[in-house]
């Protein structure tokens, strides 16, 4: 059986890692390796801050 292309990631929420906030906001989704090499960054709404904010892949 061949091995997919897709990958598990998970996002955090950028504001949420600059100040210091009860919690860090984190969501996972998939991505291709071989279509996006670089890091995901979405627009994606954050519980702690209460609105929406930019989250990036960690890895």
């Amino acid at each position: 059986m061949a091995a997919g292309n897709r990958v598990i990631v998970h996002m955090e929420c950028t504001e949420c890692r600059k100040e210091n906030t009860p919690g860090v906001s984190r969501y996972s989704t998939t991505k291709n390796k071989k279509r996006t090499p670089g890091r995901l960054e979405f627009k994606k709404y954050c519980r702690f801050e209460r609105k929406h904010t930019i989250h990036r892949e960690v890895r």
